[in-house]
């Protein structure tokens, strides 16, 4: 019982200090994606407040000018519903991608900027495309295939919440579904995310042993329960414990003596007469 209890401590212990080193809180977590939807937010309020067109700075698809778009696209916004719907999908995925992968989050967020940029840059229709939508669905696919390739239980669980809350987006990638927006760049964003996946390289998560038998050097033939099997597989009792002699110890009263020391006198050595 003893060695059961040190066993699941130890193994608690390694899952607690595995999770800890690949998904650590800490300030970039919250502080990139809120810097995102500042500079988002800035841009638009500067269009409204001083009415200024800034649209022209968006992609143009197979023109020089237009690769300028490649870099400001993601955050020039046509209208307020426009920034408004990309704004919690984009915080809430950059979130989860610093927390999960943070070792390489940075990357997937701006070299998927610039690959879903350049994507759309190609196959894009002649018009500016502009919005955060290819990020947004650069994080999706990301998040969606790497955790599936992983397959590590908490990134799958991460993979299959981000199917469950944003699997209607996969519609927006073909054309004609909707002819105001860029199917072409959620295309980009949704092939750039999945190359990512592939190439980007994550840890290597190891699974949590929970029993003897999960464990690579594991022996049935040692094993204590299966040794109750006999050949033909049946189970067998183990026999009775052998009675053990009992000896019975008592103790021994210890004896002290105590010497006092008297001097003799002349009168001791006088013959009684």
């Amino acid at each position: 019982m003893a060695e059961f209890l040190t066993t699941a401590k130890n193994l608690f212990k390694f899952s607690m200090n595995n999770d800890y080193y690949h998904f650590k809180f800490t300030p970039s977590v919250w502080l990139v994606p809120t810097m995102l939807l500042v500079a988002m937010w800035s841009v638009f309020f500067i269009e409204n407040r001083f009415h200024i067109d800034l649209t022209p700075h968006g992609i143009l698809p197979r023109t020089v000018s237009g690769l300028q778009g490649v870099f400001f696209s993601p955050f020039l916004h046509g209208s307020l519903n426009h920034i408004a719907n990309n704004s919690i999908p984009l915080f809430v995925l950059t979130t989860a991608l610093i927390y999960f992968y943070r070792e390489i989050s940075l990357k997937v967020i701006v070299y998927g900027i610039l690959l879903s940029g350049i994507i759309t840059w190609v196959i894009g229709r002649e018009s500016f495309h502009i919005g955060a939508s290819s990020l947004i669905y650069v994080l999706v696919s990301f998040i969606f295939f790497k955790g599936m390739m992983t397959k590590y239980y908490r990134l799958m669980a991460l993979s299959m919440a981000v199917v469950m809350f944003y699997g209607g987006m996969i519609w927006y990638v073909f054309p004609d579904i909707d002819k105001t927006i860029s199917w072409e760049g959620h295309l980009a964003g949704l092939i750039s995310g999945f190359i990512f996946a592939v190439r980007f390289k994550t840890p290597d998560y190891v699974k949590d042993i929970q029993y003897n038998w999960e464990k690579p050097d594991f022996d049935p033939m040692e094993d204590p329960f299966m040794k109750r099997f006999d050949e033909n597989g049946n189970f067998v009792n183990p026999p009775p414990p052998e009675a053990e002699e009992i000896v019975e110890i008592i103790p021994v009263p210890v004896i002290n003596y105590t010497y006092v020391y008297k001097e003799a006198k002349e009168d001791d050595n006088k013959p009684n007469e």
